[in-house]
């Protein structure tokens, strides 16, 4: 089992990508805790893990608020005698997330508080606990919009994700040395709840469908083993990376040539 006596903590682990990951590192021999800001849905995926025959203990936490960020790294190194893995997905689409000159100023402290301090929080508190537990790996859950802009603006989001991957580069110079390794995901459009329900609306899925290569979004459980893999003892030469897995997309040269020119 690639995972095999680890410990490890899923932060967002109620749904989506978060839930896809705890069941593929339990399956893989891993000990998980289950973090997510609803209690239901953490223990929901807890349950979910047992019932598959792994080991999970559910956490509640606000990762935005330090005091309970560094309480839920406590209670999952607590609760199952150690912690060496990170899986930082926790994360959020404001819906009035827009342009630079329409998007609110509440919408643009909420979504950095959420994509980006809630994983300096978790970073700041899971160190010491890693090195407690003699090393280990963290993945933090970046997107595409870290790499390349969008023609379809989330400008508070795609700064918070940029902010994750530089963060992560610096974790991984900065802990190389003491054994510690981290990288970053940057996943193109997944089948989340959310993004399937923006996506059933057929016009909206027809302007973005040209510039998939692969003419699909990617399943949860596509993200989470590449998550599982950075996290594994086959990536133990694979620091301070940043991987996109998102079907060839950022590869691609296109333009969104449904706006008129101007200039």
């Amino acid at each position: 089992m690639r995972l095999a006596g680890r410990k490890a903590l899923v932060t967002g682990a109620g749904g989506g990508i978060g839930r896809a990951a705890a069941l593929a590192f339990a399956r893989e021999g891993a000990q998980v805790a289950c973090c997510d800001l609803q209690q239901d849905a953490a223990a929901a995926t807890a349950q979910a893990v047992r019932a598959a025959g792994g080991t999970a203990v559910p956490v509640l936490a606000d990762l935005t608020e330090e005091d309970s960020a560094r309480e839920a790294v406590e209670a999952a190194e607590r609760q199952l005698g150690g912690l060496d893995a990170i899986f930082n997905n926790a994360g959020l689409v404001h819906a009035e997330d827009k342009g630079v000159a329409d998007t609110p100023l509440e919408a643009w402290q909420t979504t950095l508080a959420v994509n980006l301090t809630s994983v300096f929080l978790v970073c700041k508190a899971a160190v010491p606990a890693l090195l407690r537990a003699g090393g280990g790996a963290v993945v933090n859950n970046a997107s595409i919009v870290a790499l390349v802009g969008s023609a379809f603006p989330q400008i508070a989001y795609t700064a918070a994700k940029g902010g994750v991957v530089s963060m992560t580069r610096e974790l991984a110079v900065c802990h190389a040395r003491q054994g510690l390794r981290f990288n970053a995901i940057c996943p193109g459009p997944t089948g989340t709840p959310l993004v399937r329900t923006f996506l059933s609306d057929e016009a909206a899925w027809a302007k973005r469908r040209p510039y998939m290569p692969q003419g699909r979004i990617a399943e949860p459980e596509e993200i989470a083993a590449v998550a599982l893999f950075l996290l594994s003892r086959e990536a133990s030469y694979v620091n301070g990376a940043v991987l996109p897995a998102d079907g060839g997309i950022t590869a691609a040269y296109v333009v969104d040539d449904c706006q008129p020119w101007q200039g």
